[in-house]
This record gives C-alpha cells, structure tokens and sequence, in this order.
C-alpha cells in the first residue's frame, strides 16, 4: 500500500474513501469508461470464448461484458486463460479491473483483474461478507493493488477508526450538525444507505476545508507579524512624473485596486495581495505604479516573470510607457528617473555584470528579469517590493528566496493572467488578500471568436484564411497558433513514444505533456513536447482524418490513428507556400535562441512581419496592438484558460478582434462544447468556472501540487464554494483567538500531519 498508494499508516488508509459507490444489482456504465486509465467496473458475462492465435500455438480468451446497454471486451492470453475460462460463464456479475485501452477500435480491458460477486444464495464467499451492504465501495486502485482488496484491508483497520483525533472545534461540530469523525469513517467506508454517504461526505469536507483554511490563516497570521519598511511615494517624485505623462486616465477599477496598495504597501509588515483581472484589465499598469511608488521611497522593485520572452515584452513595455525617466543617471534622463534593468539567464556575460552591479549599487530602481533573479549571486541594494507575474509558474520557495533578499521581508503582489474562481483564490492563494480588476480599460476592442469545424465543414477553413489576408490587407497582423514545434527534438520525443506506447500530452500548461511524452520546461511556456497518437500518423498538418467510428468515444481519442497536434514549422511552411502566399510569415516557438526570439517579437512589434505562427510563447503579456486576428489551431488541444489567455493578445488596440478556433472533433463531443463556451463569452470569470468544472478536481490546482491532491479527498472545490468560504471565516477567528492553537491539541494533530505529509508543499503555487 505504501508502494502503490502513498498510504503509510492505518490513518492515511482510513482517509483513502471510496471514489464511488455501486449498488448491488446495478452496472457500471461502460460507455463513459475514461481511456488510458485505470478504472473498477461491476459487470455481467455476456459470452465467453476461447480462440487459437493465427501465428502459431497458444489459446486467447475474448469474453464479453455488458452493463445491459453497451459492451466491452475482455482478453486473456497466454497460461492466464484457465482460470478466467472456469470462472467468467455468461451470466456472471463480476466486478473488474484494469486499464481501458483501445484495439481494433473497440474499447477492451486486457488480462483485467476480477472478482466474482455471488449472489446472495448462502454462497459463504469473502465476497458476500465484506459486501453485505447494497451500496459496494469502490477505490481510487492502481493495476497492482485492486478495489477490493483495498476494501478487504479497510475491513481490518476499520474498529481503529474509533480513536480517530477529531480536529474541529467542539463548537464548530455541534454548530453545523457534524456527525463525529469515527461515525464520519465508519459511513464512508462502509455505509448501509445513501444518508449515511452523505453525512459522511459533509463531515470529511469540514475538515479538509478547516484544516487546510487553518494552516493558511496561521500562515496569514505570521505574515502579518513580520516587519517590513512603510514604502510611502514622494508627493512629487516619480509616480506623480509618471501619472503626469499618462495619455489617458487611469479606470475606476485600476484607481481602487491601486488606493488598496499603496496602502498596504504604507504598512509595517509586508503586502502580500494577488491581483487578478480579465485578460487585459490593465495589470501592468497597476503593478508598474506600485514600483514606482516603491522607488520613490527610496526601494527598489523586481519584477519575476515565468519566460524570457516576457521578461523581455515587459522591460520593453515599462521603458515605453516611462520614456525619460527610465533613463534615470543618464544624459537626457528626468530629474526624478530611475534606471529600468533585464535580468534574464540568456544574457552576455558583460550585460549580466553591468545588471548585477546597477542592482547592488542601486542605480537601478526596477528591475524585471526571469528565474535568474533568484540566484545568489544577485544581490539588492534596498529591495522593497516583489511583483510575481503569471504566479502558478513559481513556487513559494523561489518567491521565499527573492523575498530573502531584501534586509526586511519585501512587500509581495502576486498578479494572474488569467481570473481564477473565488474558491481557487481562497485555497491555491489563500495566504493572500485579493484585490480584482474588472474592467477593461477604454479603447478596448470586443473580440469576435468562432469554431471553425475543419472537419465537418472544410470550407470554412479556407474562409478563415481569407479573413486573415483580409485583415492583412486593411493593414494588421494576424497570430496563427499551434500546440506543437515540430523540429527534430520533437520527432525524436515521438520516437520515444513509439517505443514506449505512450499517449501524447495535451498542450502542456505550464510546461506538463501527456503521459508518455516528455515535460517541457515551464520557461518555455509550457509549450508541448511529443505528440498525440504515435501509429500512422500520417494525416499531416491538413488534417484530414477519419471521422471516428460510431462506437468510439465522442471526442475521438480512443483513435489509435489520431494525428500529432499540428506544429508550428510545419503550418508555418504550409500557409506561406499555399493560403498566406506572398505574405510575410514568421514562426516562434521556445526552443529558438533568445535573441531569435527577441528579432521575430521586434519584427512582428513593428509591424515588418504579417503573419506569426507560434506555440503558446505568446500566450501571456504579449502586446501588439496591431494585431487583430488570431487563428488558433488543433483549439481543442488547449485548456479553456489558456485559450481565453491566447485570445487576449488581440483586439488590444481601436480596431475589432477576430479569434478563430480551428478543430477537428465532431459536433456531439466534449471538446466542441469546450471549444463553444470560449467562443460564446469574453467573460475570463465565466469561463475560469467553466474550465474547473470540465477538468478533474486534482488538477484544478494544478498537477504539480501532488501535495494537495493528497489533502482533498472529498473536497470539490467549485460545489463547496460555501463550505470553504465559511471554513475560512471560521480558521481566521480561531486563529486569531489562538495563533498556537494550545486550546485545540486535536487540531494542532492534524494541522502537523498535513504540513508535516507535505512539508507546507500544498501551499506551493504549482
């Protein structure tokens, strides 16, 4: 069990709940069975038979199962067919176990485990006893360790359940109407109806949400004790230049959030505020006043941002939107200038020395750079504030390390591209306080988006083409899209694949492939390595595939035969010699050189280039007013974030955006409805919901917070909106009373367990 599942103690097994419940008598739908994963289904034997390989001896066994309305197959081979032959007749209910693959385009388990449910004719098996209940728990299991034998383990440690430590408040249990925690465990693991389920479920959620709100509300709590410098803006220095120099009026939204700031910043103990806003609110701006007040008062302030390319875009922007008085200590430079540096890991060694020594000396007041403002070597004359951009791409420990080079704990604003719903605010950020932009500043353009069905409908696609010439020739520019690079490290990831059978990855977020592809680095932001299917993959990047077989799933991804998502070489090449001749056509992507990158950025910037093929590079902070269409490719390759995020790079000056979201995948699947939520709403906090509720609870905060996977089990963090918001009220009152929490020792238990389990890891920001 510690092998398999990560469970150490018979605590960690009683907190390991059943993923769901089937009732005696009732089947598993087979038709919505995931692929490529790992799933428990109660079922009947429909037929059985055993067949001769064609090449030479040895015997397979097909059996065939059915949940009343559809069908899958069964395999067995080899010596492991007696056994199954004796036991699998038609007519048997059976529960079983195994990895849904595809063969023949059929869905099929092969050699699954099983375990055969008599029915309740006296039959004395193990079976019958340790599912007396209707309702038979079902486990979250792993190929080497099945459902029911979990169960039988939980059968042997459940009497422990009645020493369990119960970490709420009494006041708090009696308050909501808590069932204990040993009756809580008791019910999930074993329940007799589908009440006792759900006062189980309640109870459990509770505590997840308390005990996780209470570490964050402690944290909350030590921040707020830290010491920081008051950061107070000259009445006329820098930021009264700067505001001065505006050519237009800061929006409502941005003046609040702004006041709530420069409060916090007035303070003695360090800001620690996420501000999030629609794609375009005008974050930046915000965030670049903040600075300026900071350098003001005599601070300085860094900038981290997740990619070069954007560490770049913003030192770019910063040094337009401040003109003289960037050039702080040179000729020309205002009176109240300061010096803006890059610090990035690509740079020359002599343009390295000069940042470092501006930084240490304090010439520079604001500096933006990437990773490489961590490393020890930079060292900070007085730093004061840390403005994060794109926060899920660090962790706590790499903004720990940048805070820990100020002489006090530097003031912290954490901003995100992308609106995040209420409850990730208060769980993946909850050592924050919020502040959220919500309008858009004015002279924004709406953007128009649309599905583009290559499939059903391939005229539609040339028609896209044509828009884009069209807007090419009312003189702007126009983004194609794509989820892949298509050079030779990609082929070889393909390669590798191959060999080891594995899937591809969806466009990785923040740098994650699928299974069997590999990872790419979050600095390239989170562009995808390796492809989807890996056999006959030969339908090239005009995309004609097979429309999927009646019996496949809807979205097609049980085709064995799916093509690799599109790449940006290949479409590049594709679109300059057919659709877009005679246009310029640039492509970028994040394995290029930096410096290639940076000239394609300034081509493009200043309008040289029409048309930019890219991978998602471009996806955060890129601003090219120009730019007013975009053509996003294999669109059902992206999460719905990160499309609301792509979308964002046009429609950024007076002329109306277009965003065309190219797919394959047919009317009916899950894919298309994603795809049509985007296109139906501009709204990021609409569709932040939306993008939670269609992927899975654990990767609502991202995968690489494991830690947090393995603290909520039962928590759902879109339906228990209300639970967590009232968990946090409640963590923040009883730490307030207690920040040791001496009153409370069974909470102080479990708070140990968690961070002790993840070493304060789950508060990790991806």
């Amino acid at each position: 069990m510690a092998e398999h599942l990560g469970l150490h103690s018979v605590g960690d097994l009683l907190h390991h709940y059943p993923r769901r419940y089937a009732e005696r008598g009732e089947l598993t739908r087979l038709a919505d069975l995931p692929l490529d994963e790992h799933v428990t289904v109660v079922a009947q034997v429909a037929s059985a038979r055993l067949l001769p390989f064609r090449s030479g001896g040895g015997q397979r066994l097909e059996v065939t199962i059915t949940d009343g309305s559809g069908q899958l197959q069964l395999v067995f081979f080899g010596r492991g067919v007696h056994k199954p032959h004796k036991d699998l007749l038609p007519g048997t209910r059976a529960m079983f176990a195994g990895k849904v693959s595809v063969f023949n385009r059929k869905l099929q388990l092969a050699h699954p485990a099983y375990e055969l449910l008599r029915g309740g004719d006296g039959d004395a098996s193990e079976a019958v006893d340790s599912w007396a209940g209707a309702l038979i728990p079902i486990y979250p299991a792993t190929a080497k360790l099945e459902s029911w034998k979990i169960a039988k383990a939980v059968d042997a440690v459940l009497p422990a359940a009645q020493e369990a430590v119960d970490p709420l408040p009494p006041a708090l249990k009696e308050g909501r109407g808590l069932v204990p925690l040993p009756e809580a465990l008791l019910k999930v693991h074993r329940p007799g109806s589908k009440a006792d389920i759900a006062d189980a479920r309640a109870r459990l959620k509770w505590d997840e949400a308390f005990v996780l709100q209470v570490a964050l509300a402690r944290r909350r709590h030590a921040d707020s004790q830290l010491p920081a410098v008051p950061r107070r803006p000259l009445p006329d220095g820098l930021l009264t230049a700067f505001d001065a120099r505006l050519p237009f009026t800061l929006t409502e939204g941005q003046q609040r959030v702004s006041r709530e700031i420069f409060d916090d910043l007035a303070s003695e103990h360090p800001m620690h505020r996420l501000l999030q806003g629609e794609v375009g609110s005008g974050k930046t701006m915000v965030a670049l006043r903040a600075m300026l007040a900071v350098v003001d008062a005599g601070g300085q302030a860094a900038m981290l941002a997740p990619t070069e390319v954007l560490a770049q875009q913003h030192h770019r922007s910063i040094t337009e939107m401040m003109g003289e008085l960037a050039e702080g200590g040179m000729l020309g430079g205002a009176e109240h200038g300061t010096k803006v540096v890059l610090l990035t890991g690509s740079m020359g060694a002599a343009a390295r020395r000069h940042a470092l020594l501006d930084l240490a000396t304090g010439e520079a007041g604001i500096v933006i750079g990437t990773h490489a403002l961590i490393e020890d070597k930079v060292q900070f004359h007085d730093l004061g504030l840390v403005v994060v951009d794109e926060q899920h791409r660090f962790g706590v420990e790499q903004r720990d390390a940048l805070r820990g080079k100020g002489k006090q704990p530097p003031h912290l604003l954490v901003m995100t591209a992308t609106p995040i719903p209420r409850t990730v605010a208060m769980t993946v950020f909850g050592d924050l306080e919020t502040s959220v932009l919500d309008q858009l500043p004015a002279g924004r353009s709406p953007i128009a988006s649309h599905v583009v069905p290559a499939q059903d409908k391939p005229h539609f696609l040339q028609r896209a083409w044509e828009r884009v010439r069209e807007e090419v020739e009312a003189g702007h520019q126009a983004y194609v899209v794509c989820p892949r690079i298509g050079d030779s490290e990609d082929q070889a990831a393909q390669a590798d694949q191959a060999a080891s059978g594995g899937k591809g990855g969806k466009a990785g977020k923040g740098g994650k492939a699928g299974k069997g592809a590999k990872g790419g680095k979050a600095d390239d932001g989170g562009e995808e390595r390796g492809g989807a299917g890996v056999r006959g993959a030969g339908a090239g990047a005009s995309g004609k595939v097979a429309a999927p077989a009646p019996d496949e799933p809807p979205d097609g991804s049980a085709d064995p035969d799916k093509r690799p998502p599109l790449a940006v070489l290949d479409v590049a090449e594709q679109l300059a010699a057919g659709p877009l001749r005679s246009l310029s056509v640039e492509s970028l992507h994040g394995r290029m050189p930096p410096d290639e990158k940076d000239a394609v950025m300034r081509r493009f910037a200043a309008g040289e280039t029409d048309v930019l093929v890219a991978t998602t590079v471009i996806e955060v902070g890129v601003n090219v007013p120009n730019a007013t269409a975009m053509v996003i490719m294999d669109a059902d390759r992206f999460g719905v974030s990160q499309l609301h995020q792509l979308r964002g790079r046009v429609g950024r000056g007076s002329a109306p955006g277009l965003c065309l979201l190219v797919t394959e995948m047919p009317e009916a699947s899950d894919a298309r409805a994603r795809l049509n939520a985007v296109a139906a709403t501009l709204d990021g906090f609409e569709l932040s919901r939306i993008d939670l509720e269609q992927r899975r609870e654990g990767d609502v905060l991202g995968q690489a917070q494991s830690g947090v996977r393995s603290s909520l089990r039962v928590l759902a963090v879109i339906e228990d909106e209300e639970i967590i918001a009232e968990a946090r009220e409640e963590a923040s009152a009883v730490v307030a009373d207690d920040p040791e929490l001496t009153a409370l020792p069974g909470l102080r238990t479990a708070l140990e367990a968690l961070l002790d389990a993840e070493r304060e890891q789950y508060l990790e920001k991806g």
